[in-house]
């Protein structure tokens, strides 16, 4: 095959430049490349590879030339001035001629290139540089596998022969026993550290529970009133407790109304010694005539707290351990180990036989006052089993406003008596009720009403100013008090009002129509007055399920009784449904269920009548059900009209 033969022309295009040896060499090559596959039919397979060797070892000679030749070049445009800069630029095009002689075909040569910005031209002819030098490496990295590329490589696993592959095994094995037998070690060091810490710890528990129990022992010896065997006063009032066993039983429920009255005698006999000996202890109400009396008074008091000490208190139950405790013996034991006992005890201690030696007054009796834990009691008992407990709060809150009234009164008289009756017009003038008048003074000094006479010495100033102090304490006190309890009387009937107040506010809004308006009001005055709350769900919801089952029985199981349908279930299964219940009230004219309505629900009557009717303008009755029947969605093909009914579904 013939070839022209353009690069003749070619090199005598650039005369500047030091391409042309270049240029004469190549051209040879590519009539070789073309005169040798008229020869390989020729040659010899040997021949050929001396050929290929010897055209690849040519083609790694120009491209070292070819490297030179541009390394000269840009070495060139830097000796240069920067005006003729654009002289050195046509040198890339006669290096690749060589590569493509073909290419020219006669065509004449590009013009040099323009440089505009030394730095950029040479940046990029840096990068250019760089990317061959890496196709370069790239190429080479194909063509020889075992290479070495730029990028960093993971390490070669090496191959092992089968001894060495063994011993390296069992060493490895042998590292991992050892590794294994000093976890073990230090497992068995730190097990055997925690045993010891754990006899320690159980040492120490077991000393501080001596210390303990010699300390309680300490206590007990060092008590005031230890703990008394009264095993012969069992054996002395064993009659009594056996006919108050005929009449109270073994054990009384602390809740027992029984117990609540009795709890009365004991509150009034405590009120008794708590206002009197006050009372006897300020205002000169001893004398001979009613000494008399006050004796008499005092014994009796002290006898309902003896009986309520022997025979009541002994008998009342407990819960321990989430057990009611109704053995006698069991419960008079916990009694007696009580702090209440033992305040008990000292309460009812005969103070009074001093009087036989001294003077007669109410001093001795101080020691009754610390047995109020016996008004709290009563106080307590009774707001449990009031329907309205905020009656009894009420009355307790005057009480206490009256008590603190009476104190007052008790300490005016004695400041008066201090200062002298009747000597400045501040002090008790003497004449009238003593008490009434103290009382009226103290009444209007504690409340600050006001009008009382000016203070005149020192100390009637100080104990006026201390008075109005406690007095505005005490008074806002005692009213914030009375607030709470009147607030907490009236919580859901305030609820019921808020929720009506703002249904009433949202139809008025919405424009409803006064009829309409008119039947939610009754629904609400109707619902409160039948059940006293809106939803008895809120109430039960708070309960554990064991009182809800109990209450659910209570009210409901009568309901069920009266149903054919249930008659002869399991019980499990009644009291699963009574537990579902919900109670809903409906007024006279209200529609229960229409016809076509989804059957979702079951109806129990409970209270009144539903009417199934029909026809033009719903005036056929069909039938009327009453207390006792079901009503289910699903078997009214007519309009129920809802009469007078409260129901559970």
């Amino acid at each position: 095959m013939g070839a022209p033969e353009p690069p003749p022309a070619q090199a005598a295009t650039p005369p500047s430049t030091p391409a042309p040896p270049a240029k004469e060499e190549k051209p040879p090559e590519k009539k070789d490349e073309k005169e040798q596959p008229k020869k390989e039919g020729e040659m010899s397979k040997d021949e050929k590879k001396e050929e290929e060797k010897k055209d690849d070892e040519k083609k790694e000679e120009d491209k070292k030339e070819e490297k030179k030749e541009e390394v000269k070049k840009e070495e060139e445009p830097k000796k240069e001035e920067p005006a003729p800069a654009p002289a050195p630029a046509p040198a890339p095009a006669p290096a690749a001629a060589p590569e493509n002689p073909e290419g020219a075909d006669g065509e004449e040569a590009p013009p040099p290139p323009v440089v505009y910005f030394r730095y950029t031209d040479d940046t990029l002819r840096k990068f250019a540089k760089r990317l061959k030098e890496r196709t370069e490496e790239l190429r080479e990295k194909a063509i020889d596998p075992y290479a070495t590329s730029p990028e960093i490589t993971p390490p070669v696993t090496p191959i092992l022969r089968k001894e060495d592959y063994i011993r390296k095994k069992e060493e490895e094995r042998i590292a991992k026993e050892e590794v294994d037998k000093k976890k073990a070690e230090e497992a068995a060091k730190k097990a055997e550290e925690k045993k010891k810490k754990d006899e320690e710890k159980r040492l120490e528990a077991e000393k501080k529970a001596e210390e303990e129990r010699l300390a309680e022992e300490a206590r007990k010896k060092a008590k005031i009133l230890p703990d008394i065997n009264f095993a012969f006063i069992d054996v002395l009032l064993r009659p009594v407790e056996s006919k108050m066993d005929r009449v109270l039983g073994n054990t009384l429920d602390p809740l027992d109304y029984r117990y609540i009255t009795w709890l009365a005698v004991v509150a009034l006999g405590y009120n008794y010694n708590v206002w009197f000996c006050t009372a006897r202890l300020a205002f000169p109400y001893h004398n001979e005539v009613i000494n008399p009396y006050w004796a008499a008074f005092d014994i009796l008091s002290d006898i309902v707290n003896v009986i309520d000490i022997i025979i009541w208190q002994p008998r009342l139950q407990f819960v321990k351990g989430g057990d009611i405790i109704k053995e006698r013996t069991l419960t008079k034991v916990h009694y007696r180990k009580s702090a209440r006992f033992k305040t008990d005890i000292i309460s009812i201690l005969p103070f009074d036989l001093l009087c036989l030696h001294f003077e007669f007054s109410s001093i001795y009796r101080l020691n009754r006052f610390i047995r109020i834990e016996s008004f709290f009691e009563f106080s307590d008992r009774l707001e449990n089993v009031m329907a309205k407990a905020y009656i009894w709060r009420v009355a307790r809150t005057t009480g206490y406003l009256l008590f603190m009234l009476h104190l007052n009164a008790c300490v005016y008289f004695v400041a008066s008596v201090y200062q002298g009756l009747a000597t400045t017009t501040w002090v008790y003038d003497g004449k009238g009720s003593a008490y009434l008048r103290c009382y009226y003074y103290a009444v209007r000094s504690l409340i600050n009403i006001g009008g009382l006479p000016e203070p005149v010495t020192t100390f009637e100033i100080t104990f006026q100013m201390l008075n109005f102090f406690i007095g505005v304490f005490v008074f806002s006190s005692l009213i914030g008090q009375m607030r709470d309890v009147i607030g907490a009387a009236t919580a859901g009937e305030t609820y019921f009002r808020a929720s009506m107040d703002g249904c009433v506010a949202y139809m008025n809004t919405n424009s409803i129509p006064k009829s309409v308006q008119n039947r939610v009001r009754t629904w609400y005055n109707y619902t409160w007055a039948a059940q006293g709350m809106l939803d008895e769900s809120e109430l039960l919801d708070k309960m554990p399920l064991v009182m809800k089952t109990a209450i659910a029985v209570d009210i409901n199981l009568s309901t069920f009784q009266k149903i054919a349908l249930f008659q002869g279930c399991d019980q499990q299964m009644l009291v699963d449904m009574l537990l579902r219940l919900k109670s809903i009230i409906y007024l006279p004219g209200d529609f229960v269920v229409k016809k076509g309505d989804i059957g979702k629900e079951m109806y129990i009557i409970k209270g009144g009548a539903v009417q199934v009717v029909g026809g033009p303008d719903n005036s056929i009755v069909f039938v009327t059900l009453k207390a006792g029947l079901c009503v289910w969605r699903n078997q009214l093909t007519t309009v129920c009209q809802r009469w007078r009914k409260q129901a559970h579904c």
